[in-house]
């Protein structure tokens, strides 16, 4: 007879098993998404596809996340996963182009904006696993902050307002960021058990992280 005090002792290795299982899946998937999304951006930048617009922007990432929130749970999640970041590879297209055309030193600045998003990302993420701390407690902040940061940023669109735009990106970075750590915090501590959905935040983080760093850098670093 097994006895409860087994049961007990075996449940921290039943989680250790899970969360490796979240953690390996959500990197594979994370890796091959921004593949893909890297490939999407290439392809419109090459045939010169123009930026969708901002309304169709938002269309199409909202819907697509929804389509992927709701199938999480099966095989069709996934491709709805890699429709996501597929789409919003070819909306990081045009942008990455006008910087290499239009803006001095641009490729330089991509390349930049490129490394730091991979620095903080792998820095984040290996101080949330190596530390074992619980980020929870970031998640009022970051719903409340994001969507801040959300309505300012359309703000700053609709009425071309450049410094708030500026502000916005100092705003995602440091959102992003956070973001990292409450995630990979989260498959760490079992908040977060679906994959899918994991690589989605983790995504749209490392996207808004880079788009925002090479705002600033256009700003502050475009000068010959």
């Amino acid at each position: 007879m097994i006895s409860r005090q087994t049961l007990s002792s075996d449940r921290p290795a039943v989680r250790g098993v899970e969360f490796n299982k979240v953690l390996k899946n959500t990197y594979a998937l994370l890796s091959a998404t921004l593949l893909f999304s890297a490939a999407t951006a290439g392809l419109s930048m090459m045939m010169g596809w123009p930026h969708p617009g901002f309304v169709v922007t938002l269309v199409g990432y909202f819907g697509l996340l929804f389509l992927a929130g709701r199938f999480r749970n099966s095989g069709l999640g996934i491709v709805f996963v890699f429709g996501l970041t597929g789409f919003m590879g070819l909306t990081l297209g045009p942008i990455i182009g006008y910087y290499i055309s239009a803006v001095p030193n641009g490729d330089q600045l991509v390349m930049t904006a490129l490394g730091g998003t991979g620095l903080i990302f792998l820095g984040l993420s290996g101080y949330a696993l190596k530390s074992q701390k619980d980020f929870s407690f970031l998640g009022g902040m970051l719903f409340a902050g994001i969507l801040v940061a959300f309505l300012a940023g359309i703000g700053a669109a609709i009425f071309s307002i450049p410094a708030l735009s500026l502000a916005v990106s100092a705003m995602f970075i440091v959102l992003m960021s956070a973001m990292i750590l409450y995630q990979t915090s989260a498959i760490i501590h079992g908040g977060e058990t679906n994959y899918i959905m994991a690589t989605v935040t983790l995504y749209v983080s490392i996207y808004n992280l880079f788009l925002s760093l090479l705002q600033i850098l256009g700003v502050f670093g475009g000068d010959d």
